[in-house]
C-alpha cells in the first residue's frame, strides 16, 4: 500500500537559526481538514553515537551537565557530526574526543530518528571494538567525567532509569540483545 501524506504546508517560514538547529513554521492543513501551525526543529549535524566494548565486555560512558534538562546525565560516547561528511569518520572523531580510544573494528548497529514528531534528527550508532587507549581531547564546551565499567552495569543504569538518553538507552539494549544472541562475544 502506497502511503499518501495527508498534510499540506501551505507557507513557511524560518523562525530561528543557529549553528546546530534550525526552527520552521509552518501553516499546514491538517489530515482532517482543519487550519493549523506546525513547528519543525531540522538539525544540521547527524547525531552520532557510540558504544566502545572491549573484550572483557566492558564500556567506556561519559557524564555531563545538559543544559536543556538542568541535570546530570550519564550517556554513551556521542556528538554531531556534520552532514557531509561519512558518519564513521565523525563516530572515530567522537570516541578518541571524548574516551581517548581509538578502535579498529566498527559496526552500526542503529539508525533511528530521535523525536519525529517535532524534528528531523537523525542518529546513527556504532558498536566500537579493537581499543587502544589513547589521549582524550574534549571540545572546549565538554566537562565531562569518563568512566570504564561492565557492559552489565551500564545495562543495569538503564532497566534502572538511572541513564534516560535515548540514544544511550536504545543502543544499550540492542547491544544487551546482540551479545544475548551471541553475535558479541
Amino acid at each position: 500500500m502506497e502511503e499518501i501524506n495527508p498534510w499540506v504546508s501551505v507557507t513557511q517560514r524560518g523562525v530561528y537559526q543557529n549553528n546546530w538547529i534550525g526552527l520552521t513554521e509552518h501553516e499546514v492543513i491538517n489530515p482532517s481538514g482543519g487550519k493549523g501551525i506546525y513547528g519543525v526543529v531540522h538539525f544540521k549535524n547527524l547525531a552520532i553515537g557510540i558504544l566502545p566494548l572491549d573484550d572483557e565486555l566492558n564500556t567506556w560512558i561519559v557524564g555531563q551537565y545538559r543544559f536543556p534538562l538542568n541535570a546530570y546525565s550519564w550517556e554513551i560516547v556521542e556528538g554531531g557530526g556534520p552532514l557531509d561528511i561519512d558518519p564513521l569518520e565523525s563516530a572515530k572523531r567522537e570516541l578518541l574526543e571524548e574516551t581517548g580510544l581509538i578502535a579498529s573494528n566498527w559496526m552500526e548497529i542503529q539508525r533511528m530518528h530521535l523525536s519525529n514528531s517535532v524534528s528531523d534528527e537523525l542518529s546513527i550508532t556504532y558498536i566500537a571494538r579493537g581499543l587502544i587507549q589513547g589521549q582524550a581531547e574534549p571540545e572546549e564546551t565538554e566537562q565531562l567525567t569518563v568512566r570504564k565499567i561492565p557492559f552489565e552495569e551500564v545495562y543495569k543504569m538503564v532497566m534502572s532509569g538511572e541513564i534516560t538518553d535515548s540514544i544511550s538507552v536504545a543502543v544499550i539494549l540492542k547491544t544487551k540483545i546482540l551479545i544475548q544472541e551471541g553475535h558479541l562475544k
